[in-house]
C-alpha cells in the first residue's frame, strides 16, 4: 500500500488498520526535523514519549521528565508532522496524585502541545480511575503494560515480563479497554504474552519488545537510527548507522577547516559579479 493510502492522522485510522489486518508503524520523535522525516514516510503515528530524557538529555530514566519539557516538544513534533496522529507521554508524577492533576496535564498536551492524545503507564484501581477521567474529559488515552520504565524503582531495573504474568497482563489490557483506552502498548514481554494480551482485547496493540503478534511495533527513533551507540536490546533492529556517519561528517569538516579548504569559493559573500579568491 501506498504511503498516502495508509496517511489517517487519527485515532480512527488506528482501528481500521486492525481491521484490515495491517501491522501498525509507530515511532518516537522528539523534534521537528525528525518528525517532519516520520510524516513523510508515512508512520501511522508518533509519540513523544518520556524517554526523550534518555535518548536526548543523557539521563539513566525516564523520571527526570517534567511537563514543561514534554509539552514543549510535543508542540515541535505537531509543527514537523501536522498531519500524523501525535500522542504525548504523561510524566512521572504529572497524574499520579490526583484525578485533578492528571486531567489538568493531560490537558495541556492538547491546547498547548498540540497533542491528539496521551499515554499512561499501568494498570492499577488508580490508574484505571485516572484513565475513565480523562476519556470523560474528552481526552484520548492509550495504555501501557508490561515493563513499565517510571516503575524501575519499585521493580529493581528493566526486566522481561514472563509467560507467567500473561493471566495478569490480559486483566489489565482488558480493565484498560473498559476504561476507554483507544490502544495499547505492550512493552518487554515474552512472545507468548504479547500475542494472547492481543488476542483477548478489541482495541490496536503496540509492540515494544513484546514479539511479531502485536498489532503494530514501535521503537524510539534514535535507537532504530544507530545514534545510541552500545545499546543493544534484544528487541532492537538498527536502520541506519547515523551516530557513525555524524563522527564522519564532523572529522571531514574539521580537516577542511585546519587545511583551509573551508569555506571555499562557494560559501563566502562577494560584490555581485565578482569571484572570491
Amino acid at each position: 500500500m501506498l504511503v498516502e493510502e495508509r496517511r489517517g492522522g487519527t485515532i480512527l485510522h488506528l482501528r481500521d488498520l486492525k481491521k484490515r489486518g495491517e501491522r501498525i508503524v509507530a515511532l518516537t520523535a522528539y523534534d521537528c526535523p525528525t518528525a517532519r522525516a516520520e510524516e513523510e514516510a508515512g508512520v501511522d503515528f508518533i509519540l513523544v514519549g518520556d524517554s526523550m530524557v534518555m535518548a536526548v538529555m543523557g539521563e539513566d530514566t525516564t523520571l527526570g521528565a517534567t511537563m514543561d519539557l514534554l509539552v514543549a516538544h510535543t508542540k515541535a513534533v505537531r509543527r514537523g508532522a501536522p498531519g500524523t496522529l501525535t500522542v504525548g507521554d504523561m510524566p512521572f508524577g504529572s497524574y499520579q496524585a490526583s484525578v485533578e492533576d492528571a486531567v489538568r496535564n493531560a490537558s495541556r498536551f492538547l491546547s498547548e502541545g498540540g497533542a491528539d492524545a496521551v499515554k499512561l503507564e499501568g494498570a492499577g484501581p488508580r490508574i484505571l480511575e485516572r484513565v475513565c477521567a480523562l476519556v470523560e474529559s474528552g481526552i484520548p488515552v492509550m495504555g501501557h503494560v508490561g515493563l513499565l520504565p517510571q516503575s524501575v524503582k519499585t521493580t529493581g531495573g528493566y526486566r522481561v515480563t514472563p509467560a507467567s504474568a500473561t493471566d495478569r497482563l490480559v486483566n489489565e489490557a482488558r480493565a484498560l479497554e473498559a476504561a476507554g483506552v483507544f490502544a495499547l502498548v505492550i512493552e518487554s514481554v515474552e512472545e507468548a504474552v504479547g500475542r494472547d494480551v492481543t488476542a483477548s482485547v478489541s482495541i490496536p496493540t503496540i509492540g515494544i519488545g513484546a514479539g511479531r503478534f502485536t498489532d503494530g511495533q514501535i521503537l524510539v527513533a534514535s535507537d532504530m537510527l544507530g545514534l545510541t551507540p552500545g545499546f543493544e536490546p534484544r528487541f532492537l533492529r538498527r536502520y541506519a548507522q547515523l551516530y557513525d556517519a555524524m563522527v564522519g561528517a564532523v572529522r571531514s569538516y574539521a580537516a577542511d577547516v585546519r587545511s583551509g579548504g573551508f569555506p571555499g569559493r562557494g560559501q563566502v559573500y562577494s560584490p555581485t559579479g565578482e569571484d572570491s579568491r
